[in-house]
C-alpha cells in the first residue's frame, strides 16, 4: 500500500515536489554563474565544502596568498625603510637644533657621529647573536630599540649626555640589522633568488633616504623638528607590532637541505638559546675567517664602498651648495637623486645577477662583476667632476648621481658574497665586514672637513681618497674574492 500510495501521488503534492527541485537546480546554477564571473574578475577563490557546493573565499588581502618567504622579504625590507628614515632624520633636524641650544659646528658634528660609535660597535655582536637567536629576534629588538631611542630624542635634547646615548642607542638597533636580515636571507631564500631577495632588502635603504629627505623638511616647519622624531619612531612602533604576525617558512629550502638544521634558532626556545651562549663564541671558527683571502677581500672591499658612501652622503650637500653654487633647496632636492636613481639600478642589478646564474654563469664571476661595476662608476663619474671640463652644475649632478647609483651593483656583489660562501656564518662574516665598514662613518667624514680646510679642495678632499678606495678595491676584489662555500671547520 504504501509503495502505492507513492506512485500515486496526488497530483497537487507532485506539482509542488516538482516546483521546488526546479528551484534548487536554478539556485544551483545562478550561484555557478555568480561564482564564475567573479573568479573571472579575480575576485572570488573557488573553495568546495564538504557537500561539494561551491562556496565564497575572498582572496583578500592581495598578499595572502604569497609564498611565507616573499613576506619576510617585504617587512625585512620596510624595516630598512624606517631604518634609514631615522638616519637622515637628524641631518636636516640639526639645523634648528643648533639654532635652539645654540650648538656650534663641532658640538652638531659629535651629535651625528655618535650614531656610528653604537654602529661600529653593535656589528660583531649583532652578527653573534643573530646566529644564536636567529635574525628574526635580533631584527626586531633592534627595530624596537632604535625606534624607542628616535623617540626620546625630543626629551634629550636639552641633556647631551642623554642626547648623544640615545644616538648611540639608535646606531646599536640599526647595526644588528643587517646581520640579522643576512641570516634570515640566508635561511629563507634560494641562490637563485638571493640577488633580488639581498637587493629587495638593502634597497630599503635608498627609499628610506629618499622618504626622509622628503619628509623631514615639511613636518620640521608645520609642527617643530620634535615631530620628526616622534612620527619616525611611532612608525618603527607601528612595523615591531605588525611583524608578529608574519612567520618564517618551516619548510624553506635551508631548513630541509642545509647540514646545520639541527642549529636552526627557528627550532630551539628561548630558553635553550640562552644556554648556548656561554660556549658560543668559541664554536665560531674566528682564526678559520681570517686565514681565508675572499674573507680579507670582503673585508677591505665593504671598507672602500663605506668609504665613498658614508663620506658622499655627509659632504654632497655641502659639496652642491659651496663649490657649485646652488642654493640650499637645490641642494636638499638633489641630495635625494642619488638614492632616487639608486633604487632604479638595484632593482636591474638583481634581475641581471640571478638571470646569469640561472643560466649557469658561475656565481663568483657574476659577484666579482657587479661589484666591479659598484666601485669603477663612481670612480671615473668622480674623476670626471674632479677635472675642469666646462661642464655646468647640473651636468655634473648628472654625473655624480649617475655614479653613485651604479654603486648600488654591490648589492648582487659584495652583499650577497657572505650568504654564498657560508650561510651557517653568514651573520658573522657580515658583521665582521660591516664593523670595519663603519670606520669610515667615523674617520672619513671628519678626515674629509680637515683635507678642505688644508687644501681648500673639493677635488682632493672628497674624491681624490674615494678614487683610491674604488679603484684598489676593485684590484683586490678581482684577484682574492669567491663564492665559493666554505666550511670554516676548525683544525683539531
Amino acid at each position: 500500500m504504501a509503495k502505492f500510495a507513492a506512485i500515486h501521488m496526488n497530483p497537487y503534492e507532485e506539482f509542488n515536489r516538482y516546483n521546488k527541485n526546479l528551484s534548487g537546480i536554478k539556485e544551483k546554477e545562478t550561484q555557478r554563474l555568480i561564482n564564475g564571473q567573479l573568479k573571472e574578475k579575480g575576485v572570488l577563490g573557488e573553495v568546495k565544502s564538504g557537500d561539494g557546493e561551491v562556496g565564497f573565499d575572498w582572496n583578500w588581502p592581495p598578499w595572502k596568498n604569497l609564498p611565507q618567504r616573499y613576506k619576510l622579504i617585504g617587512t625585512t625590507s620596510l624595516a630598512f625603510v624606517v631604518c634609514n628614515m631615522d638616519k637622515v632624520n637628524l641631518s636636516i633636524a640639526i639645523i634648528p637644533m643648533s639654532h635652539q641650544f645654540g650648538w656650534n659646528a663641532s658640538v652638531a658634528g659629535l651629535v651625528q657621529s655618535s650614531f656610528f660609535w653604537g654602529y661600529a660597535l653593535s656589528q660583531l655582536p649583532g652578527g653573534w647573536l643573530a646566529k644564536i637567536f636567529g635574525g628574526r629576534r635580533v631584527l626586531q629588538f633592534g627595530v624596537l630599540a632604535w625606534s624607542l631611542a628616535t623617540a626620546l630624542v625630543p626629551l634629550l635634547a636639552g641633556f647631551m649626555p642623554g642626547l648623544i646615548f640615545s644616538r648611540i642607542l639608535v646606531g646599536i638597533g640599526e647595526g644588528v640589522s643587517p646581520s640579522a636580515a643576512t641570516d634570515m636571507i640566508a635561511r629563507s631564500i634560494p641562490v637563485e633568488e638571493r640577488s633580488r631577495a639581498v637587493s629587495f632588502v638593502f634597497g630599503g635603504l635608498s627609499v628610506g633616504s629618499v622618504l626622509g629627505l622628503l619628509l623631514a623638511p615639511p613636518l620640521i616647519e608645520n609642527y617643530g623638528w620634535e615631530s620628526v622624531f616622534y612620527t619616525f619612531g611611532l612608525l618603527g612602533i607601528a612595523w615591531f607590532s605588525a611583524f608578529q604576525f608574519v612567520k618564517e617558512d618551516q619548510t624553506s629550502f635551508s631548513a630541509a637541505r642545509l647540514s646545520w638544521l639541527q642549529s636552526d634558532p627557528r627550532n630551539r626556545s628561548l630558553n635553550s638559546s640562552l644556554n648556548e651562549m656561554g660556549d658560543s663564541i668559541k664554536d665560531i671558527p674566528w682564526k678559520e675567517f681570517f686565514k681565508s683571502k675572499a674573507v680579507w677581500a670582503m673585508i677591505y672591499a665593504h671598507f672602500c664602498g663605506s668609504w665613498g658612501h658614508y663620506t658622499c652622503l655627509s659632504w654632497l650637500p655641502t659639496y652642491f651648495s659651496e663649490k657649485l653654487n646652488l642654493d640650499l633647496t637645490e641642494a636638499a632636492w638633489v641630495s635625494v637623486l642619488p638614492p632616487l636613481a639608486s633604487i632604479f639600478v638595484t632593482s636591474i642589478a638583481s634581475q641581471l645577477a640571478d638571470s646569469l646564474i640561472s643560466k649557469g654563469v658561475e656565481t663568483t664571476v657574476v659577484r666579482k662583476l657587479c661589484q666591479s661595476i659598484a666601485f669603477l662608476s663612481p670612480a671615473t663619474c668622480m674623476i670626471l667632476s674632479s677635472v675642469d671640463l666646462g661642464l655646468s652644475p647640473w651636468e655634473v649632478v648628472l654625473i655624480l648621481t649617475s655614479g653613485l647609483a651604479l654603486s648600488s651593483f654591490a648589492l648582487s656583489g659584495l652583499y650577497c658574497t657572505h650568504q654564498d660562501m657560508s650561510p651557517e656564518y653568514a651573520s658573522v662574516l657580515l658583521g665582521i665586514t660591516n664593523t670595519v665598514g663603519a670606520v669610515p662613518g667615523i674617520v672619513g667624514v671628519a678626515l674629509t672637513g680637515y683635507l678642505l680646510d688644508s687644501t681648500h679642495s673639493w677635488g682632493m678632499s672628497l674624491f681624490a681618497p674615494s678614487i683610491f678606495f674604488y679603484l684598489t678595491g676593485t684590484i683586490v676584489w678581482l684577484a682574492l674574492a669567491s663564492s665559493e662555500p666554505e666550511t670554516f671547520s676548525k683544525n683539531d
